[in-house]
Order: C-alpha cells, then structure tokens, then sequence
C-alpha cells in the first residue's frame, strides 16, 4: 500500500489501531516494533523525518556505559551491558565490536589501576572479558600517532558502534512486517480524551497540508516517545505527573580518516572539564565527539555546533594526536544532537544529570523520554506494558523474542566486498535479497555506499525531502567532502525518476539540502576555509 493509500485510508475513518506510537526515533520505533511484534495493530506517526532528531545525531555508539558505572548507576549499567551483547548477537553488520583504547597518563585521573577495576566490574555485568593493560609500547600498536610524554600504557576493552538512523530504519522495517503502520512527516497535534479526561483519541496532521486537512485517530492508548518534545504533549493538558526534560547538545566533528586514522577508539579526558571525549572510526571517516551543553535553541530547527564547540573538540583531538595538527579546514562536517534528558531541576552540570529514562502514566497516554540508545528495547517494553495495562487482552511478546528477523544469508554477489557485504545483511536484513534484484550494485565512488541502496530507499523507505536520503537513508552528506555536491547529478540520474520528482521540484529539494547543509551540518560562520 501506498502512502498515499494508507492516507486516504486514515481519512475515511475505517482505520482501527490498538495502539498509537508518537515519534520516529529509537524508542518509538522500538515500541512500533514491540508493539507489532505482539499483534497489536499499531500506528507510528513522525513530526519529520524517521531518526530526524536525537537518533540520527547520537555518538552511534551502543555501550554499557562506564560512566555510569562509575557514577553508582549499576542497574543501567547491566541492562546496557546485556543489551549490548543481545544486539551485536542478532544483528551483525549493524550492530560491529568495536575495542576501546584509554590512555593512562602519568598524574592523570583514573590511574590504571582503578580503570581495570571498573572494568573488571563491567565485563562481570555482561558475562565476557574483554578487558587488557597494554604497555607504553602496545598502545602505540593500537593508537599510533597518540601523544607519548607521561603515557603509563592504557587500558583495552570492548564496546559496540551503530549507524543509529539505519538502526531505526531497520526497527520500522521489522514493524512494517509485523502490519505496523509507520509514517514519516505526520505530527501529533492534539490528544483526544472523553469527559472523564481519558485518551480517546489523536489529531494527527500531514506536513504541508493546511489545518482542515487533520485527520482524527480513534485509539485509547498512546505512546509518547518524542524525546526532547515529550514534555510538550505530556503537559499538554493538567497532570500530577509533569515531566521536565532538559535538552543537552551533543556535537561531533567528522575527518577524512587518512588526517585522523584511528582503528579503533580513543578516549581521553578532556582537558578543561576532565569529561570522556572519543575519536573514532565510523563510515570511513573518523570522528570526534562529543560535548555536553545545554541547547536553549527552538527544538523544530537543525541544532547546530557552536564554534566553541569546534574549538573544544579540536583542543582533545591535539591533546591525543599532537603530531596530525588538525585545523577546522580538515572538517568534513558536523552533526549536533540533542538528549531528551530527563531532570530533576536542581541545577546541576550537564554532564552530572541522570541518564536514566523516566515514564509517565497520564489515563491513556504513556511519556517515555531519557534512557540510552543502547537500551531502546528495555525501554519500548516498559512503555509498552504501561500502555497495556493489566486488563488489556493483549500481552507484550515473550522477552526472549528476537528483536530482528533472522534468515539464512543470501550468496554474496561477486561484485559486493565481504567488509560492505556484512554491512548490507546487518543494514537490511530480510529486505538484502529485494535489494540486490536487477540493481547497480558498485559502490559510489569514496563510499562502500552502493547505489542500489539509495534507489532502495527511494521506493521503499519513505524518502520524501533530499536530505532524507543523503543524511538519514545513506550519510552521503556527512562523509562527502562539500556535502556529496560532485555526486548530485549521478545521484539524479539514478533517483529521480524513482522518487517521481520533475524538474523543477529536483531543483528545489537541491538547493533545500545545500542549504541546509551548509547551516546545520558543516562549520559554523567563521570557521571555514
């Protein structure tokens, strides 16, 4: 069916959903995903784009969280830990081992001593070892390059990288098969209640179509999991559960990795605040992340790097790596996230908020917000369950279920690297074999990206605005120099037939994207070349 279909069908009113999922990130997609997956009929509804905020933008890295341990959080710690484990086990290829180098400097906090102890700890919560004392000499095997003067060796372990918006894409993917209805570009305007102040039903509304064009949702139980706007829709009405959420910044900086080339990531404490800031390797760039800051900015706009942000992200990058001299002309791009974190309102440092998740009941609408990325599973149950109630005839699905639908592997075509190949089972999962039919299956010059996976999206995965499938679908935009602008009039030959854009509406959604683009996802003013 198509969009346009499952739209007409919501108008006419004969549309029946068990349960209605708002918000397109992680944990909506996660809940949409629960949900199907245990015979509810379910509806996700997007604001914008699928991954559009937070999960799309975080530091794509699916961890236990040792600082959180570090901080007396054990509970997290071990949910995260476990949920690490299961992911990298259902879903390689999305979910990739990644090893963890921290250097120990000589009068530096923490020594390695009291590392390995926290790491001994936190390999115990996940039931494997991963951790090792390197000496001076094996750190530089590890991370060449990396500054020497005081260096007592470091210490190794494991932890795990995602692409987070191919993570949602493939959760909305396992929705869909499931009979979910998810839809990109649709807002929640309005939560219906009847007389005794009990969810009814939702006012959703189609981006550009005028206010008459609202259409109405008949459903009793809502998921609200709209991250840094869940506090919106929670209190939108009276409640004696108010949730606060205090929106954090987090920024990033992407390199050519032939500037930065690490193989792993490398962590140190900054300078300035002695917070945990990473380099590492992610879609054959290398990145560096990332700070923490309150974003007081409109949380409709792009959330953009500060260039105090540059320059603190730049500073660790010379404290690790003094000899690659990097300058804000090496930058290839920037992404700035925001965390829905949840706050108590006593003033503490960014870094110092709890990062657990939090949920309000409120008749009929359930506010999920917090939490991590790693745990999005944890969290949609809970949500889930919540909705349900005691007395629902529904039952969330066994916890032992798989979160992705398993299938022997397709044979690799000859023209597919192993390295992408792995990729590609992991990005798509059920959906590789479609993919690979009467497709251009080279790689798109720079990329392990191929083709036949943009013109993928393009038919099947809800691309309505460029940006979508350079930023989202695929992240052209991110590991292209000049925002991938050498590559547009390829990229128009192969999609913009699919996409059924004419002319004129393809010149448009360009000069949206480098627009774009050049606001919230290169250097800030002042900054470049």
């Amino acid at each position: 069916m198509t969009r346009q279909q499952i739209l007409a069908d919501l108008r006419s009113g004969k549309a029946q959903f068990d349960v209605v999922v708002i918000g397109g990130g992680i944990t909506g997609a996660g809940a949409a995903r629960e949900a199907a997956g245990s015979g509810l009929k379910t509806l996700l509804v997007e604001q914008k784009d699928f991954a559009w905020g937070t999960s799309s933008r975080s530091s794509k890295m699916v961890h236990g969280g040792l600082r959180y341990l570090g901080s007396g959080h054990l509970g997290l710690t071990r949910a995260a830990v476990r949920e690490r484990q299961r992911l990298m086990t259902e879903a390689p290829g999305l979910i990739e081992p990644l090893r963890f180098v921290m250097p120990h400097y000589q009068g530096q906090f923490p020594g390695p001593r009291v590392f390995q102890t926290l790491l001994a700890v936190y390999d115990r919560l996940a039931g494997v070892r991963s951790r090792q004392r390197l000496s001076p000499a094996q750190t530089l095997q590890w991370a060449p390059g990396l500054a020497q003067s005081g260096l007592l060796g470091a210490s190794l372990f494991t932890d795990a990288l995602t692409d987070d918006a191919r993570l949602v894409q493939r959760l909305i993917s396992e929705a869909r098969r499931d009979g979910a209805v998810c839809l990109n570009y649709v807002a929640a305007k309005r939560v219906i209640r009847d007389d005794n102040g009990w969810v009814s039903g939702l006012k959703i509304g189609v981006d550009g179509e005028p206010a008459e064009s609202d259409i109405t949702i008949s459903a009793t139980r809502i998921i609200n999991a709209t991250g840094a706007w869940a506090d919106q829709l929670q209190n939108q009405g009276p409640s004696d559960q108010p949730l606060s959420i205090r929106p954090l910044r987090g920024s990033h900086l992407v390199v050519p990795w032939q500037r930065l080339p690490v193989t792993c990531a490398v962590s140190l404490f900054h300078p300035d605040d002695k917070r945990p800031v990473f380099a590492f390797p992610w879609a054959g760039t290398t990145v560096l992340g990332t700070t923490d800051l309150d974003h007081r900015d409109d949380l409709s706009h792009e959330p953009v790097i500060a260039s105090t942000e540059v320059a603190y992200l730049l500073k660790v990058a010379t404290a690790l790596f003094p000899g690659a001299q990097l300058t804000a002309n090496d930058v290839v791009s920037t992404w700035a996230g925001v965390r829905p974190v949840v706050t108590d309102g006593q003033g503490k440092a960014p870094s110092k908020e709890n990062r657990e998740h939090a949920l309000r009941l409120d008749k009929g609408l359930i506010s999920i917000a917090g939490g991590k990325l790693t745990t999005f599973r944890c969290i949609a149950r809970e949500a889930l369950q919540a909705a349900l109630g005691e007395s629902s005839p529904f039952t969330v699905r066994p916890d032992g279920r798989l979160v992705f639908s398993q299938a022997q592997a397709p044979a690799r075509p000859d023209a597919i690297r192993h390295a992408t190949w792995r990729r590609l089972t992991g990005y798509y999962g059920l959906d590789l074999v479609q993919l690979c039919v009467d497709a251009d299956l080279t790689e798109i010059p720079g990329t392990d990206v191929l083709w036949a996976e943009l013109t993928w999206a393009c038919r099947h995965e809800q691309v309505i605005h460029l940006d979508d499938l350079l930023l989202r679908r695929t992240r052209l935009g991110l590991i292209l120099p000049n925002a991938g602008a050498a590559l547009l009039s390829e990229i128009r030959q192969h999609c913009q037939a699919v996409l059924g854009w004419d002319d004129q509406y393809w010149q448009q959604e360009v000069e949206r994207y480098l627009a774009l683009h050049q606001h919230a996802y290169a250097l800030p003013p002042g900054e470049a070349r």
